[in-house]
């Protein structure tokens, strides 16, 4: 039974943050990956049923977005064409390459989250350290790894991978000698999940695209990353010990993470996301022309959703309440239906699904957001907490690269070279030749 509820725990999970970040792939960039973040943390804090965590939601959910968000400084694009390749060094070094960034995503996001859960007034997180010290990992790792030893993984584009991994080593170094062992726990399974969601994503993509079905499967790829992650973040929490903390929170800790959570993300991804260049491009491609009254009006809405869902939030979880602040299971499950729902509705906003079915994956984003509304709250979770076996952890990292080389062998025997595909060893494709 308890393995049931773990696992049941960690679908919803998986199924939350992977339709968040499907849905970032409509935005990109650190701010879309932060508030898909944000639904992931928001989801386990549902699963946990803990009021001890309900207190610090907004502390814990703005931990786990900037986490997860932090990487989407990395470039990838490049990586996903080496899958389309045709023999094993150049398909595998995709794979792990995508493999490294997904793992960034998640093992940053979860190990930031689990600080956050356990953080508390007899053992404080040292947030002002922390983040000197992985800034300062970030410089130290890129300026040594791709200035000064020429370590690039993904040329031309954008080497801010090394400074992703900079930032997880300080975060490493730190959790290790605060012997914050839970949220290395988070950490560790949230990359393993993100890691090889991203690369057993890039195998969807290809083998999709090869059927001819009308599909975005870049969007599989996208869901893929985010559902492993979802799993591994999960599992980490609920197979970890976790000290109990303050029921209450004093508000002057709650209002910054509230606004940045409610507000400033969000109102980032609009101001980022719904220019008027990009939204005539969308909307003529629907036969509306480019002075479309169409196309202000989504500005509008879209805008004024986010002022509405913040002053809602404001008045609900900070004003109204007494100090200290406490919140009930129906608060959290309100916050985490709300803010996800508003997500969902950005995604339909910015590419005329509203109006069009031209875009039938998003609809299944609102499927996605039904089935996690019912049964999300039926779940009654068991804190399982398992030991820490290095030697078992090493050995789950090898299968997992060895399952990721399985999946090269399959690509490379289901296609010949396809188009767009990119090489880093060995002659360059035919279509960079013809270049």
């Amino acid at each position: 039974m308890k393995n049931k509820q773990l696992y049941l725990s960690m679908l919803m999970v998986g199924m939350s943050l992977a339709t968040a970040w499907a849905i970032r792939g409509q935005f990109g960039h650190e701010h879309g990956a932060a508030w898909a973040g944000a639904v992931g943390a928001l989801s386990i804090l549902v699963v946990a049923k803990r009021p001890d965590w309900y207190a610090k939601v907004f502390a814990a959910t703005l931990a786990g977005a900037l986490g997860w968000g932090l990487t989407g400084l990395a470039s990838y694009g490049i990586l996903v064409g080496y899958g389309r390749g045709s023999d094993f060094v150049n398909v595998y070094y995709g794979l792990l390459s995508l493999f490294v960034v997904g793992g960034l995503y998640g093992y940053v996001g979860g190990g930031l989250f689990g600080l956050a859960l356990a953080n508390s007034s007899a053992k404080p997180i040292k947030w002002h350290q922390l983040i000197v010290e992985m800034t300062v990992g970030a410089i130290l790792f890129y300026f040594f790894m791709i200035e000064e030893f020429g370590w690039l993984m993904t040329p031309p584009r954008s080497e801010m991978w090394a400074a992703c991994f900079g930032a997880a080593v300080a975060l490493t170094w730190y959790l290790i000698r605060e012997k914050q062992i839970s949220a290395l726990r988070v950490a560790v399974f949230s990359g393993l999940g993100g890691g090889f969601g991203f690369a057993f994503g890039n195998f969807l993509q290809v083998l999709g695209g090869l059927t001819g079905i009308k599909f975005n499967f870049w969007n599989v790829m996208e869901y893929s990353l985010g559902f492993f992650g979802g799993l591994g973040m999960a599992y980490g929490t609920f197979t970890s010990q976790w000290e109990k903390t303050e029921a209450t929170q004093p508000k002057s800790k709650v209002w910054f993470p509230l606004l940045m959570v409610a507000l400033v993300i969000p109102f980032t991804v609009w101001e980022q996301s719904f220019g008027t260049e990009r939204l005539q491009g969308i909307f003529t491609n629907l036969n509306l022309t480019s002075d479309s009254p169409v196309i202000g009006g989504v500005q509008l809405v879209s805008l004024g959703l986010v002022l509405v869902f913040t002053a809602f939030w404001w008045v609900r979880y900070y004003q109204a309440k007494p100090n200290p602040i406490a919140y009930s299971a129906n608060e959290v499950y309100g916050l985490f239906l709300g803010h996800w729902g508003l997500y969902v509705v950005y995604s339909l906003l910015v590419t005329g699904a509203f109006m069009s079915g031209y875009r039938i994956e998003q609809y299944l984003y609102i499927v996605n957001w039904v089935i996690v509304a019912f049964v999300i709250r039926q779940i009654e979770p068991e804190f399982t907490p398992r030991l820490i076996v290095r030697n078992k952890w090493g050995r789950n990292f090898g299968l997992v690269l060895g399952v990721i080389a399985l999946l090269t062998l399959i690509l490379i025997n289901s296609h010949g070279e396809l188009k767009h595909a990119h090489k880093r060893f060995g002659a360059p494709p035919v279509e960079e030749e013809k270049k």
